[in-house]
């Protein structure tokens, strides 16, 4: 009996110690659903425990997702890889606006130009829900995270994006998945020019869109509305240029290493203003060449007045040469404005030579008048419309070279010479007055055919020129 009573009070405790573990468990419960809520409750507000929900404490190492990534699910896709991948490949369309033409260099041979850039193309990853069929637009932070073109400007020199006061870059997302792509940037590019008509040239210059990784394959790349695709400013204007014609083309370009891709051209045509280069270059050469004529009019025994003339003139346009060649690359051909100022150049230096000739003749005429003069009997009283009243002497011409007697009708002096020459030679019966009045008529006439030949030749070549190059 005894034995009995004490199995049935062990069994007895056992049965209440289990009991009380079931009591503790389903105590503790509550208490960890409490402490949970409180954690996650962002005011630290208490919750209801009647149903007991567990959930993983966040991670507080990752940024939480926006509402907008949340809603375009951002992070369920991988958008390193492009829209259709292993599929045809993705029609990116582009248009353009040109805001400027900033800048046109013949020395550095490139053009600047700011721009609105804008791609359209579909992407069904961005696709997402909307009662309104809005679109939703985005800041340039966006564009981080998901696939763009990757556009670059072939033949650039320099470009950015504009980032005043923000990043000038715009995201606009359709429900369907349709994306405009938008951002403003400035460009300085090669223009290959043809200055052979320089400064009554013509030039073409482009700018050159391309995809720098994927290939026609991958990327097909095209002008959203053809020539209407590309709009300017109507303010655009430029000092030099007047610019004629703005469009648009599409070519493929081919590289042997890597295959062939869709390139898009902004082709703009741009005429020189001429008035400037008149003023600067062509009225002050012209006028150089027109001042060495004044020389023909000027008395040939004038040293001191004609050759200081004619190297004013040969310095001066050298100087206007030489300033219009800084301003201007080194090319190996010969320009418009090249051919005009050397010939005038030409001219200059002609009117140099030509009272080099003219002095020359005359120093050997002097010479042979004094040999006649030294077989000549004096000739005074001889009585003869514009003779000398006087006798001459060799102190006369070697002092003054005039023989003291004015000048009828602008003939020189020497005339009375020659027909002093002329009439002893008919009494004595002297040969050789031919000559020597030939002598004198070959000297004067050199300046006297100058006055109209330089002028003809020059007004020639101004007809030829203009009618070439205009």
């Amino acid at each position: 009996m005894h034995t009995d009573v004490v199995l049935f009070s062990v069994l007895l405790w056992m049965v209440e110690v289990s009991g009380h573990k079931r009591t503790r468990g389903q105590s503790l419960q509550p208490y960890r659903h409490i402490r949970l809520t409180q954690e996650m409750s962002p005011l630290g507000l208490s919750h209801k425990t009647g149903s007991p929900i567990f959930k993983r404490s966040p991670d507080i190492t990752k940024a939480r997702a926006t509402k907008s990534e949340q809603l375009l699910r951002i992070d369920d896709h991988d958008f390193t890889m492009r829209p259709g991948f292993g599929g045809p490949a993705v029609p990116v369309g582009v248009d353009v606006q040109v805001e400027s033409l900033d800048a046109i260099s013949e020395v550095d041979m490139d053009f600047t130009m700011t721009l609105y850039l804008r791609h359209y193309w579909k992407d069904d990853r961005l696709s997402f829900k909307s009662n309104t069929n809005q679109s939703m637009t985005f800041d340039g932070r966006l564009v981080k995270k998901i696939w763009v073109p990757d556009m670059f400007f072939v033949h650039s020199k320099k470009s950015f994006t504009h980032d005043t006061t923000t990043d000038n870059v715009m995201l606009r997302v359709y429900p369907d998945g349709k994306v405009l792509y938008s951002l403003r940037v400035t460009v300085t590019a090669m223009c290959s020019m043809d200055l052979s008509r320089f400064p009554l040239d013509t030039q073409t210059c482009s700018l050159e869109i391309e995809s720098y990784a994927y290939t026609d394959d991958d990327l097909m790349l095209y002008w959203k509305e053809g020539n209407r695709s590309l709009n300017t400013d109507e303010r655009i204007s430029l000092s030099q240029f007047l610019i004629q014609e703005f469009h648009t083309t599409t070519k493929l370009a081919f590289y042997s290493s890597t295959g062939w891709y869709n390139r898009l051209y902004i082709n703009f045509t741009l005429r020189r203003h001429i008035f400037f280069f008149l003023l600067q270059t062509y009225f002050p050469a012209t006028l150089m060449v027109m001042l060495s004529w004044v020389s023909f009019w000027i008395d040939r025994r004038a040293v001191p007045a004609r050759v200081p003339l004619g190297i004013t003139t040969v310095l001066t346009m050298s100087t206007i040469i030489t300033g219009v060649n800084a301003s201007m690359p080194r090319v190996s051909y010969i320009k418009a404005v090249d051919v005009y100022l050397w010939i005038s150049f030409v001219f200059v230096f002609l009117s140099v030579i030509e009272y080099a000739a003219v002095n020359y003749l005359s120093t050997l005429q002097e010479r042979k008048e004094r040999k006649l003069r030294d077989k000549l009997p004096c000739t005074c009283g001889i009585a003869h419309p514009g003779m000398m009243s006087d006798c001459y002497s060799e102190v006369d011409v070697n002092t003054t070279g005039n023989y003291g007697m004015p000048e009828e009708n602008g003939m020189r002096r020497e005339r009375m010479l020659v027909e002093l020459a002329m009439e002893t030679d008919q009494m004595t019966g002297h040969v050789g007055s031919r000559a020597y009045s030939s002598i004198w008529i070959d000297t004067h006439a050199i300046d006297k055919y100058s006055r109209v030949i330089f002028p003809g030749s020059y007004i020639l070549f101004n007809i030829i020129y203009w009618s070439i190059y205009s």
